[in-house]
């Protein structure tokens, strides 16, 4: 059996907002891939756990990250400056797909891991200066099932909350970035841990 979901499976979605572009593909992967996938980063990638800056507050982030490029080309966020360490195999090679699928070339991939529903990711946009002026961010999820917010920076309105499932695809790409922030909320609600990989390509700056 194939284990990657079929071209016809392989349903792009886009989402009606305005000032965005984004879409989302329920089955990039199918769930026994998908599930494969989880398993294999899990264990092959080196998670850590920085402190994070906010308001002029310091505290752990509510998620373990790691950042992989192609070069050694730094992301900063919130104060926290990452070093890529080489694409492992496995993420060469869903970098490759996602390529292919979107036309889109990426350089780096930012990796989250949500542990269980008081891990997130709260209200921000991807805009920092590495990501250039238009960035076009692809997120991959294994795992667990987690609500996923957007809305638009002036008008409450244009927002909506979307169940990124296992082996799904979403795209945030134009101007998304300028006009929306996005986020991953706590929950009290019972679920399972939740691999993020949200491909970029990021640019030097000085």
């Amino acid at each position: 059996m194939d284990l990657f979901s079929s071209e016809t499976s392989r349903e792009l979605q886009t989402l009606p907002l305005k000032d965005a572009v984004v879409t989302y593909t329920p089955s990039f992967y199918n769930e026994q891939k998908a599930n494969e996938l989880y398993t294999t980063l899990f264990a092959e990638i080196n998670w850590q756990q920085d402190d994070i800056t906010l308001f002029g507050k310091t505290y752990a982030q509510p998620r373990l990250t790691a950042l992989y490029g192609e070069d050694e080309t730094p992301y900063s966020y919130s104060g926290i400056v990452m070093k890529p360490s080489i694409f492992l195999p496995t993420l060469k090679t869903i970098k490759q797909d996602i390529e292919q699928f979107t036309g889109e070339t990426f350089n780096a991939v930012l990796c989250n891991l949500y542990r269980d529903g008081k891990d997130s990711n709260g209200w921000h946009s991807d805009d920092e200066k590495e990501l250039g002026t238009q960035p076009y961010i692809a997120s991959l999820s294994l795992g667990g099932s987690r609500m996923f917010h957007l809305k638009h920076k002036q008008e409450p309105t244009q927002a909506l909350k979307l169940a990124l499932t296992n082996g799904s695809l979403l795209n945030m790409g134009g101007t998304t970035q300028h006009f929306y922030k996005h986020q991953l909320s706590k929950t009290k609600t019972a679920v399972q841990p939740r691999i993020n990989l949200t491909f970029r390509k990021l640019y030097k700056t000085t």
